[in-house]
């Protein structure tokens, strides 16, 4: 699989179902590489989630737990990167500046609660989807 390491969980493909984030994130890479944006769709059924077909881990808000497994996956000074074995993850989507809030939190100039209350999206809770294998993009079809 070739996807950037260091983000929010793991190497994966990262979806979401909210159009306007789908835009922002393609827009961003626009400012970055150039181009034209472009928005892929795909179809997935997630009874393969709960089937025993696929492995899930399930983040439902921000939680500790969600801080620490992004705190794990996001921290440059794991090497190789740190990979879970999860074929699919799903939780909310952190603040843009993670890499900042690592290192204030490993320095001990922010706390724990602290560092939770920072990763939060500034825009509001939205979600995504981390295909983290090979099985799971699989099962994406194109719309």
């Amino acid at each position: 699989m070739q996807c950037n390491p260091y983000k929010d969980f793991g190497q994966a493909f990262y979806l979401t179902t909210e159009k306007n984030q789908a835009m922002d994130i393609a827009n961003a890479r626009v400012d970055i590489f150039g181009g034209k944006p472009v928005i892929n769709t795909f179809c997935f059924d997630d009874t393969l989630l709960t089937n025993g077909t696929l492995t899930l881990k399930l983040f439902d808000g921000y939680t500790e737990e969600w801080a620490d497994f992004i705190y794990l996956h996001r921290d440059e000074t794991i090497m190789p990167p740190y990979q879970h074995s999860f074929d699919v993850v799903y939780g909310p989507i952190a603040n843009d500046r993670v890499g900042l809030q690592i290192r204030n939190y490993r320095m001990g100039n922010i706390d724990r609660k602290e560092f939770l209350r920072r990763l939060r999206y500034m825009k509001g809770i939205t979600f995504q989807y981390a295909f983290c294998t090979e099985r799971a993009i699989e099962k994406l079809q194109p719309l």
